[in-house]
């Protein structure tokens, strides 16, 4: 089990995608399937640059080609061999913790033991009414689905009753895995008794920051801590995901990620009554204390190293993807993140 990061401990980095429809050359939108082809090559790319984590997020909608990520990440493990693989996230509020369990314990088999799930309840809701599942149960539906997951990756035989599935009796689930249980965290947004809850099942934190400040989530990390000590559970990780992009210096970063951010945080939104995206606002997020890394890579892993001692992470994940951003743009971020960024943080790190 990984202790809290210290001086002495290496800071992991990995990468996500939701597989966000990208354009091509003619400003024209790539069918799914390609994009899923290139989120696999993008894979390869992230473990060719040394980084160590590359998970897939779940949506079910007409911007984000993943809709089934254990499929996914079961052809990257094909064809890779070191990276961990994850999703970002398991939408498990609307899913069955069971057959959830069985997919990422097919995926961790065929990877040697790579896979992770950061489970939760996601930023979207369209799978709820798409799988039969009323909104008024949100609450509801993730905390049992979490408790039970909690005990299947044991990997032991379950007995489980509640609410919102069928009771299990002493029932064993396949396919068992290999070493040790499935690695598994709980991917919060930012509220207290999300954190609680993970605290509660002893599983590591994981926090979505995809704006305002990030060491606002020092409270939280806190309580977490203080949480897991009050129900007798071990120090476990901590880990969070960012939105940005790497490129050669941080005016290009910018000007490179600015038209496709904004056509995308418009769409979101005009759907939730949000104001249209401002570049001010854009680069203020960009700054030293804001959200989004975007920059040079010394501007990246400057932040990075400030995030993780403030928020004493043992990983951080680059959400590289941003709406119709260009293939081969991701894939320079992705090769800058993995050579340059990765090592600089650390140093960093060490130097406090």
């Amino acid at each position: 089990m990984s202790e809290p990061t210290t001086k002495s401990q290496q800071i992991e980095i990995g990468v996500e995608t939701f597989g966000d429809v990208t354009h091509d050359a003619n400003g024209q939108p790539l069918h799914p399937a390609q994009v899923l082809r290139n989120v696999v090559a993008e894979a390869k790319a992230a473990e060719a640059a040394g980084l160590d984590f590359f998970a897939v997020g779940e949506h079910h909608r007409d911007d984000y080609a993943i809709s089934a990520p254990e499929v996914v990440l079961g052809a990257i493990a094909a064809v890779t061999e070191t990276i961990r693989l994850g999703t970002a996230v398991t939408v498990l509020s609307s899913d069955d913790p069971v057959r959830v369990y069985e997919r990422f314990a097919t995926v961790d088999g065929l990877s040697n033991g790579r896979a992770e799930a950061i489970l939760g309840r996601g930023s979207f809701v369209e799978s709820f009414p798409l799988f039969g599942y009323e909104l008024s149960d949100y609450e509801l539906l993730f905390e049992e689905k979490l408790a039970l997951f909690a005990k299947l990756r044991k990997g032991e035989p379950v007995s489980w009753s509640g609410q919102t599935r069928s009771a299990l009796r002493n029932q064993a689930v396949y396919p068992p895995i290999e070493n040790g249980k499935l690695d598994a965290w709980v991917g919060v947004g930012g509220s207290p008794e999300s954190v609680v809850r993970a605290a509660r099942h002893g599983l590591p934190l994981f926090l979505a920051i995809i704006g305002g400040a990030p060491m606002a989530f020092e409270p939280l990390t806190r309580l977490y801590k203080r949480s897991l000590e009050e129900f007798g559970h071990e120090p476990q990780r901590i880990g969070a995901h960012f939105h940005g992009l790497v490129a050669d210096t941080d005016q290009q970063a910018l000007d490179l990620l600015w038209p496709h951010y904004k056509v995308t945080m418009d769409r979101l939104g005009a759907e939730r009554g949000w104001p249209p995206a401002s570049r001010m606002r854009f680069e203020a997020s960009a700054g030293p204390d804001g959200s989004l890394l975007a920059g040079s890579p010394e501007t990246v892993a400057r932040k990075m190293a400030k995030f993780a001692t403030g928020l004493d992470l043992s990983r951080i994940d680059i959400k590289y993807s941003a709406g119709s951003l260009p293939h081969e743009t991701m894939l320079r971020s992705i090769e800058l993140l993995g050579t340059k960024v990765k090592p600089l943080v650390q140093e960093l790190i060490d130097a406090k």
